[in-house]
Order: C-alpha cells, then structure tokens, then sequence
C-alpha cells in the first residue's frame, strides 16, 4: 500500500506558521498531523508532495520521496490532504477508485495503480484535479482544518487521544514526594528521564498530562490537564492551563493557556499567551503577553492573506513565525499574526495586528530591520545555543522565504512611512 500526504491551496492560510516547513508538519496535539495521518497507515510506501521552496529541506527530513512523480507510479495509491485531522476515522486504503470531498476541498484520493498510469500526472494535485473528471465523489467525514485557530480548537482534543494511544502510562521518571497528582491518578505519564520536582501540581480533573522524556517540571508550576510537555523542555514556575502542547526543547514559564509552542522556543519569564501558536527558535522577552478575547466579547478577525477573515471565535491569541524575537514587555493584540524572523521591540504600546515576516517593529513603525546577514547571525546564535546547527539548505531556505515574503513586506514598510 501505498500513501501521498499533499499540501492544497489552503495552506496558505496558516502563514507565517508554515513557511519553513510544510502545513502537515504543524502540531495538533502531542505529535504533527502528518504524525497523525500515518498512525492510520503502518508500513505504508509514503511520499510527499509540497510547495516547491521547502522541498530541498524537506527531503532532508522527511526520509521518503518528496516532490517525486515516480512514487506517484506503482500499485494502488491514496492520496490524503495534508490538512487533514484524524482521530481515528483514517480513509479506507483498499477499496474502488474514490474521491473524499469536504465542501469545495479534496480530503482524499483512493485511486487504482491503472487510474494514476492512465492520468500521468507530475504532482499530486494535477493528478487529483484530472481524477475528479473521472471518479465518482463521496462525503469525507474526516476533519480538515482550514486556518491556524482550529488547530488550537483541537489541541486538548487531540492530547486526551495521543495519551489513549501511549503503549504505557503512569510515572516511569522522578516524581517528588512534595509533588502531588491532584485528580485520577491514571491520568498522568512521566516518561523515563523525566523529572517532577517538588512543590509541582499535576491536576487531571479536565484531562491526561504527558511528560516526555528529559523534560523538567520546576518548583512551583501547576500543570492542568489536557496537557502535553515534549522532550527536553523546562516548566519553570509556570502556571499551564489546559489544552497547552509545548516542546520539545522549550523553556516556559508564566502564564499558559490553550496554547501551541512548536519547539526550541524560549519563553522563560512571567507575561501570559493564550490561545496561541507560536513557532520554532521563538524568544519572547520577559513580560510578553497576548490578549485573547475583546473587551466586548466578539468575535475575533485574524489576518489571512492580507484580509480580516472572522474565525467565528471569541478566544484567539497570536500567531508567530519561526524565528522572531520580542522584547521586554511586548503586547500583543488580540488575533496578532507576526511573520518569521521578526524583532519586535514593543515598549507599553499595543502592536498591530499582522507584522510581516523578516520586519523589525519599533517606535510604532514597521521597518526592514538589519539586513539578511545580520539575522542569520542571531539565527546561528540561537540555534548553536541547543547545539544545533545552521545548515547551508537552512540558510537558503530562510532566503527563498525572505524573497517570497518580500512585496508584502516592502508594501507595510511603505505605508509605514506615509
């Protein structure tokens, strides 16, 4: 059997989150979508199709075919939406040629070896577009999640299925005898190498709490469940409401709620982020904190594509880009998407809403910031901090995101100006 995770049209909704890496590697939950696709599919062929700039890295990775039409080739194939979030209700691999239609999106493609011959297409989405003329539609029953916000909408969801899926549970690592489980007892899962010091709650009473392996939960946090702390990653203090997925490699304190933080991201201090991603290599100063709900209760707009789109929520958070830096007590508005490789030095003013990637903020200004050089400095900087590298692809895939990025962001700079 064989299975192809595509990325559509839509992934351009969730910008900046998915600018260095393709939208089925974004997190839902413990593990990323992708992650969660496969769980359905064990010992599947796999291949990936996504945009063009990230395939160089990607294939680094992804340890599969990527871009490659001749994996498309061979026996039967099922072709899955990348945006798709499954918890169980994985489409069928075997059955009759088959399109899964969610509204106007493609959730998946179950087609014959024969059919995929027949079409001889180059991508996954040429061969889906030629297969709809051809193969009867169905109703996909499976989620597909369209804009940033559903992910968070999911997370706690989707922590509660990962800790039903975990092969062992329980306290395998150091839990401190002045550390207490304040709910089920069978709600928790320690990993070895983990440690618990004291003074810590760990409450289950909303749902299961994960602590992965080599994570460090310090005196004084209270962990709130449905809750996932990754591998390597230090709770300071922290007070962590439920529905948070964070690490690996994080340092966290402050206040948490319904929150994504990808990974490698720092943010050590007191401030509050609530119902936010934030990605990779992030560092937020202390005191940072995002507003999630208006003053008058309404909806949230959030910036897509350059438009206000209604996520028909009143909790949205902030959305931030790999790489981006804020200073000491930066406030973020509510709905607030920052772009990749940002510095925002925010004072006591309230940011606007869409910062684009690779700008600097200060004085109330959008401004172009240091120039390329210099922000691959910090970069190395950051990352060799975690003892990771800055490869040369890495390198010239920051540049390939600085160049697509770069009308919108001239275009702020320029009314900035005005």
């Amino acid at each position: 059997m064989r299975v192809c995770i595509f990325e559509d049209a839509a992934t351009d909704n969730f910008q900046p989150l998915n600018l260095l890496r393709p939208t089925f590697e974004l997190k839902c939950g413990a593990i990323t979508l992708r992650e969660r696709i496969l769980r359905g599919y064990p010992g599947a062929q796999v291949c990936y199709f996504v945009r063009e700039h990230l395939a160089a890295v990607y294939r680094r990775s992804a340890g599969a075919p990527v871009n490659d039409a001749n994996a498309l080739r061979g026996d039967d194939l099922l072709l899955i939406n990348g945006r798709m979030l499954t918890l169980g209700d994985w489409p069928p691999a075997k059955g009759d040629d088959e399109i899964g239609a969610r509204g106007d999106d493609i959730a998946y493609a179950r087609l014959r070896g024969a059919t995929v011959e027949a079409c001889g297409a180059c991508d996954a989405l040429s061969l889906i577009t030629w297969a709809q003329e051809k193969v009867r539609s169905v109703p996909a029953p499976q989620k597909l999640v369209s804009y940033p916000w559903h992910l968070i909408e999911h997370n706690g969801q989707c922590i509660a299925a990962d800790f039903a899926a975990l092969p062992d549970r329980g306290v395998h690592g150091e839990l401190a005898e002045m550390s207490v489980i304040y709910g089920p007892q069978d709600q928790v899962y320690v990993a070895p190498g983990a440690q618990v010091h004291p003074l810590v709650v760990l409450d289950t009473h909303g749902g299961p709490v994960i602590i992965e392996q080599g994570a460090k939960i310090f005196p004084h946090t209270r962990i709130e469940g449905p809750s996932y702390i990754g591998a390597g990653t230090h709770i300071v203090g922290a007070k962590i409401r439920e529905g948070c997925a964070i690490g690996p490699v994080c340092r966290v304190g402050g206040e948490v709620e319904e929150s994504i933080i990808h990974g490698y991201t720092n943010k050590y201090h007191d401030g509050f982020l609530g119902h936010a991603y934030v990605g990779e290599w992030v560092n937020l100063g202390a005191l940072t904190t995002n507003s999630d709900l208006k003053n008058d209760y309404g909806n949230v707009e959030v910036y897509v594509k350059g438009e206000l789109v209604n996520s028909g929520s009143t909790k949205v958070g902030c959305f931030i880009g790999d790489h981006t830096k804020t200073s000491i007590g930066t406030l973020f508005n509510t709905g607030t998407v920052v772009g990749a490789g940002c510095i925002i030095l925010g004072g006591s003013e309230i940011l606007p809403k869409y910062i684009p990637s690779f700008a600097w903020y200060y004085n109330g200004h959008i401004a172009k910031g240091g120039g390329f050089d210099a922000f691959l400095d910090t970069v190395r900087t950051a990352m060799g901090r975690r003892g990771a590298p800055l490869t040369e692809q890495d390198i010239e895939l920051l540049r390939a995101v600085r160049e697509l990025t770069k009308q919108e962001r001239n275009e702020a700079i320029r009314k900035a100006r005005k």
